[in-house]
């Protein structure tokens, strides 16, 4: 049993270390806003993780290619939060660093950590495609929920490193004399993955309807 576990631990991590979008919210949060706001953000996406890694264990993945347009629909409501996103880092770009004052408020740190997370549908299948390669045949439900859980573990260490790592005194102060430019970055890069999302949702509907 320990071997199944590891393989999900490795498939998980090699997912993500490349850097997507949960990885540009946190370094995001943590450059601007500091520690506690990119650990706040980095336990959102780890919740998020745990929605998702529990909606694969219950089948929520089988669902989606059993009924193509309730993913497709996701999947562009996914995209167009992720377009939100990127808009507001634009917005935020009046060259101002952000203090404890104006920090905006836990639960919407989180709440926003989540929905991240939750914003690609896709991830849901990815999760159901490691528990099918990894778990033997009828886990038994102990051992599912353990999955789930070093899953959402998983993700709050890596985001949390990110978060250690993005807010440190150095890369706050260069981030801060290029507020303008890393914020419309940043925001060009969610764009680009919303828009993407966005138009492969378009695309596979266009070819299915």
């Amino acid at each position: 049993m320990a071997s199944t576990f590891i393989t999900i631990w490795f498939l998980q991590v090699a997912a993500m270390v490349t850097p997507g979008p949960n990885f540009f919210f946190v370094s995001h949060l943590a450059a601007s806003g500091g520690r506690r706001e990119g650990m706040y953000g980095a336990v959102g996406v780890a919740i998020g993780a745990g929605i998702l890694a529990s909606a694969a264990v219950l089948g929520v993945g089988a669902l989606f290619r059993a009924v193509p347009p309730l993913r497709l629909f996701l999947q562009v409501v996914g995209a167009a939060y992720l377009l939100y996103l990127a808009f507001r880092l634009w917005r935020s770009t009046d060259g101002s660093a952000a203090s404890a004052d104006d920090a905006p408020p836990i639960s919407s740190t989180l709440r926003a950590g989540i929905f991240t997370n939750l914003s690609n549908p896709k991830s849901a299948l990815f999760f159901g495609s490691v528990f099918s390669t990894a778990l033997p045949d009828n886990p038994t439900a102990p051992v599912m929920l353990a999955a789930v859980v070093m899953m959402a573990l998983n993700s709050l260490w890596w985001h949390a490193v990110v978060a250690y790592a993005f807010s440190s005194v150095a890369i706050r102060t260069r981030y801060a004399g290029h507020r303008s430019l890393l914020s419309r970055a940043g925001g060009t890069v969610l764009g680009v993955f919303g828009a993407g999302l966005l138009w492969a949702s378009l695309r596979e509907a266009r070819g299915r309807f």
